[in-house]
């Protein structure tokens, strides 16, 4: 019997710091009765091989949870061999035969076991495989002790913190992926050293930004991926010199300056991706030479100049090819001599083409197709519908002036189709059904008329069903609420659908948007949606409802957004039951309505979402969710939106800042005073309380309100001064007390100084600027209360921060207009391309093979 052999000190040591530095992320096991969890499993593991003689420790196969017996009898065979304790053939035997559904380990047999006498006294262990595991740790700096290590593979395992630089010190590796984790800091510049590498990826991070000029150093690199490294500058030209390149991926970075002309000579390049980055000028003609392509991704950029499509027809191997929103003009002449390759992704969206590319014909092999945006006119042809039937999964043809299908069919022909988005065209008649596989299902703004087809409740995969700005009509089918279960999104917003809501919504609900506003639903609010626990977003407005204040709602406590406006609701709102109702609302719209009695003041001191402030004023509202083509799950991010008055204006966001806190209550018949308590929700950015019946002092409690940028109490009985605090309120754009009872002078400085005497019209007893009528000698306008004793901060420093914010919001208005257009890229190389990239026999495992 063997006897065990030990490892080198400094590996034992690298092994157990690893190990110790692991954080188990408990709830990554999709099988919470399975022991044990692949997190301590592989920690157990790192304990077991400290003591043993390994070169490999993998922990990507997936394994059955029936074993052959003879499997079993081999690894008791190794296990005596080994002298392994029971402990350790448990982990084994565990690894082996519970039926985890996450990536599990294994212990390579093979070569490793024919070479057990020559390891020595070390463990020389070579491969360190852990991808796809679930730890919320810190990568030791003593990593760099494992010196034997060839192959080190820790993607998507939820890492975070700076790269240790002692990996640099690991000069043997040849294989490198720390891609699609949160590591942060700069990209180490001891990774210069390692010389052997062949295959780096540490894309998808959040690395500060960096040049990538380093690359260039390491000669024997064949697959560099750096996708949303946050690198910028120019494409280095020392990458020339990795004459064995065979796939570069520079995608979603802030890269500069032209492609360099040399890239024609790395005529070994199977994957080209350059998308999503700062890139100008003409495409390199020796481009052209590099006949071995199958991934070609220049999409958005600034690249100008024409290119020639006919010749990128002429890569037979080519299936992947992005070329969406540059400003290139297409040559294509639509006379090629020779069939053109089978591509299975395509994007042209953003180009003039007026008509769909004749060499679409040939394609039986598409799964992705984008021609958004391409000024395609008429019906959609016959044989388009015939292409691709068996194997598309996604297309996009919005942004159009498609009106039509040139052939009648009673489904859509194109049977594994899971997102259809045909938004922005000018398609009449009734809504085309989809496959029962879709789950995106967007035609919104377009001209479609009917009602619902009830074979929309048969779409058992459906998640995200966007119809808005329709013509559509007629009562919604009862089923629809069953759908509940499976969908996420249920968008019917401005449309002529009537009848009732029905009261379908089932237990095990996952909507998170229901959206049936500018329609003509009428009855009551259906309370089955209590049992849609997840919703974030309701919006009934401006229909025919006729029903109470919705309280019962309040059990939802992920409801964000509540917008009941211009309906027929009435009576009084009074007390929640619970002191935890809607705990999360951040916008509430109960305007035009009919309620009554006094302001709900027990509801403001729920609303405890509104009582703190957040700064990420540039994150957005969205709800996310996923479906799964084969064994890969595809990311959609839908983003809400909504109208709401704002600033005395009617305003559509299309999107909703996620720190946006408002409450709009006007025209309605509330009555009594503004409580003291509103003053709380620090957070709020809106408040409309306008034409109402309220009465008594305006509450000086709401100067603590110093997020606002809109107050409306027009329209009301209020009485008494306007509160000097309020000149502290500097983010303040609108303010609006005309139509009061208000006496006194006006507050001045500060934002004061811009509002114009429509904000104090029709309040006899008020004086002072911008009214014509004067104070008295013993009451000139009132100055600008101090905020703060003793901050030193003049009385015009208000108007100083909100001239700068405004300057600073133009830019990033500039920078978001920009970003917008890099949306659905990010979506299509996040969701989409990655699958292209490594389907199947991927090209990194042709690479690791080689």
């Amino acid at each position: 019997m063997a006897s065990t052999v030990q490892c080198h000190d400094d590996e034992s040591h690298a092994l157990l710091q690893f190990k110790e530095s692991l954080v188990i992320n408990e709830s990554a096991s999709s099988d919470p009765s399975g022991y044990p969890h692949h997190g301590e499993l592989i920690a157990n593991v790192l304990i077991a091989a400290h003591g043993m003689m390994l070169n490999a420790i993998d922990f990507h196969d997936m394994f059955s949870p029936v074993i052959k017996l003879s499997t079993v009898r081999m690894l008791l065979t190794i296990a005596v061999s080994f002298n392994w304790d029971i402990r350790q053939l448990d982990v084994l035997l565990w690894t082996l035969i519970i039926n985890l559904r996450v990536n599990m380990m294994v212990v390579k047999t093979g070569s490793v076991w024919k070479h057990v006498d020559a390891v020595g006294n070390h463990c020389q262990l070579e491969l360190l495989l852990l991808k796809g595991t679930s730890f919320s740790s810190h990568l030791p700096e003593s990593i760099g002790n494992l010196k034997s290590l060839k192959e080190f593979d820790v993607g998507d395992c939820h890492f975070s913190g700076v790269i240790p630089s002692s990996i640099g010190n690991l000069t043997k590796l040849n294989f490198i992926d720390l891609s699609d984790n949160r590591f942060s800091g700069k990209i180490p510049s001891t990774f210069v050293n390692l010389l052997q590498v062949s295959y780096l990826s540490l894309s998808h991070n959040n690395f500060r930004s960096g040049t990538i000029d380093w690359i260039g150093n390491l000669t024997k690199l064949s697959f560099v991926d750096m996708t949303e490294t946050n690198s910028y500058g120019n494409i280095p030209s020392s990458l020339r010199n990795l004459i064995q390149l065979t796939s570069l991926t520079l995608q979603g970075n802030k890269l500069t300056g032209q492609i360099p002309s040399w890239i024609g000579n790395h005529t070994q390049l199977i994957s080209l991706c350059l998308g999503a980055n700062k890139l100008h000028g003409p495409i390199p003609e020796s481009i052209y030479r590099l006949q071995n392509l199958e991934y070609l991704d220049l999409a958005y950029n600034f690249f100008s100049g024409t290119l020639d499509l006919n010749l990128l027809l002429k890569f037979r191997n080519l299936v992947s090819l992005q070329l969406s929103y540059n400003n290139l003009s297409l040559l294509n002449s639509n006379n090629a001599t020779i069939p053109p390759p089978q591509f299975e992704l395509l994007t042209l969206s953003g180009y003039k083409l007026g008509e769909f590319p004749s060499f679409l014909r040939d394609q039986n092999h598409l799964e992705l197709l984008d021609l958004a945006d391409d000024k395609l006119e008429g019906h959609i042809p016959k044989w388009f519908m015939n292409m691709s039937t068996i194997t598309l999964e996604s297309l996009c043809l919005t942004g159009n002036l498609l009106t039509g299908f040139e052939q009648s069919f009673d489904v859509l022909p194109w049977k594994n189709l899971r997102s259809l988005q045909l938004y922005s065209n000018k398609l009449q008649g009734s809504l085309p059904i989809p496959p029962p596989a879709i789950f995106e299902y967007k035609v919104w703004n377009n001209k479609f008329t009917g009602e619902l087809p009830k074979a929309f409740c048969d779409l058992t995969s459906l998640s995200v069903l966007e119809l808005s700005k329709n013509n559509l009509s007629g009562k919604l089918p009862p089923c629809l609420g069953n759908k509940s279960s499976t969908a996420s999104v249920l968008n019917l917003r401005n449309n002529s659908f009537s009848g009732d809501i029905p009261e379908t919504f089932t237990r095990g609900c996952s909507l998170r948007v229901v959206d049936f506003s500018q329609n003509k639903l009428e009855g009551k609010i259906p309370k089955s949606l209590a049992n849609c626990t997840e919703l974030e977003i309701l919006n009934l407005e401006q229909n025919e409802i006729n029903d109470v204040f919705p309280s019962w709602l309040g059990v939802l406590h992920h409801l964000r957004v509540m917008i009941l406006r211009s309906n027929g609701l009435h009576g009084v709102i009074g007390k929640p039951k619970t002191n935890v109702e809607f705990p999360r609302l951040q916008i509430v719209d109960l305007s035009n309505n009919s309620f009554k009695g006094k302001l709900p003041l027990e509801y403001f001191r729920n609303w405890t979402a509104m009582k703190t402030v957040h700064k990420e004023h540039l994150i957005y509202m969205q709800v996310n969710t996923s479906f799964n083509i084969s064994d890969y799950s595809m990311r959609i991010q839908y983003q809400l939106s909504m109208t709401m008055t704002n600033k005395g204006v009617m305003r559509l966001y299309e999107k909703i800042q996620d720190s946006l806190s408002a409450i709009d209550l006007s025209s309605n018949g509330f009555e009594g005073g503004i409580p003291e308590g509103l003053g709380d929700l620090k957070a709020l950015h809106l408040l409309n309380l306008s034409n109402n019946l309220l009465s008594g002092g305006i509450p000086s409690s709401l100067s603590n309100l110093k997020e606002l940028e809109a107050l409306d109490l027009s329209q009301n009985k209020l009485s008494g001064e306007i509160p000097v605090q309020f000149a502290q309120l500097t983010f303040l754009e609108v303010f609006n007390v005309s139509h009061n009872l208000l006496s006194g002078p006006i507050p001045r400085g500060n934002q004061f100084g811009a509002f114009d005497n429509t904000s104090f019209d029709a309040n006899p007893g008020l004086c002072g600027e911008p009214l014509s009528k004067e104070c008295g000698n013993d009451e000139d306008s009132l100055p600008a209360a101090k905020e703060d004793e003793g901050s030193g901060f003049p009385p015009e420093f208000g108007w100083k921060v909100v001239v700068i914010g405004y300057a600073s919001g133009l830019v990033i208005g500039l920078i978001l207009g920009c970003a917008m257009n890099t949306r659905k890229y990010e979506w299509l190389v996040k969701n989409y391309f990655a699958r292209w990239q490594y389907k199947g026999q991927d090209l990194k495992t042709r690479l690791r093979r080689s």
